[in-house]
């Protein structure tokens, strides 16, 4: 299944790295930017997240709670998120449920690995509605920022 603008953001419930449910419906009132991406520790994940990192002021200024995505487990999510300082909350979703229900799972990966998260961006406006999806097949490729970021200035 493929999540569109205009439709409502399916809810999830998900563990942070200090072990805590994270709902996004309880987000309701911010503008929320999800990112998915397929593998803590890996080149393009590292730079897209570090790259949310230090414009984290500009995110805070817009209302938007950012939130990173992976199939990884929250433990291993924590040392990521310690060794590059992201001041943002990262998600496991090892499960693999939520990145299905956005349409953000590989069936097959590099190396024969299945069910990885697709690297997608979406953003999602105070009343929970998709405002912008970006679902990338090619994971060495990066979202588009400026799209992201004026989506959330025109939100504001």
């Amino acid at each position: 299944m493929s999540i569109t603008k205009g439709q409502a953001a399916p809810d999830f419930q998900l563990y942070n790295t200090e072990k805590e449910l994270v709902t996004l419906s309880e987000q309701k009132g911010k503008n929320v930017v999800l990112l998915f991406f397929p593998a803590a520790f890996t080149g393009v994940c590292t730079k897209e997240l570090c790259r949310f990192r230090d414009e984290m002021s500009q995110y805070n200024n817009l209302n938007a709670q950012v939130y990173g995505i992976s199939v990884d487990l929250p433990f291993t999510l924590g040392e990521f998120k310690k060794q590059q300082n992201y001041n943002f909350p990262l998600l496991s979703d090892f499960n693999k449920e939520v990145a299905s229900n956005y349409g953000s799972l590989y069936g097959d990966w590099i190396l024969g690995l299945k069910g990885v998260a697709k690297r997608s961006a979406f953003v999602i406006d105070k009343a929970g509605i998709v405002q912008y999806a970006e679902v990338l097949e090619d994971a060495g490729k990066e979202p588009d920022y400026a799209k992201i970021d004026a989506v959330l200035a025109e939100l504001n």
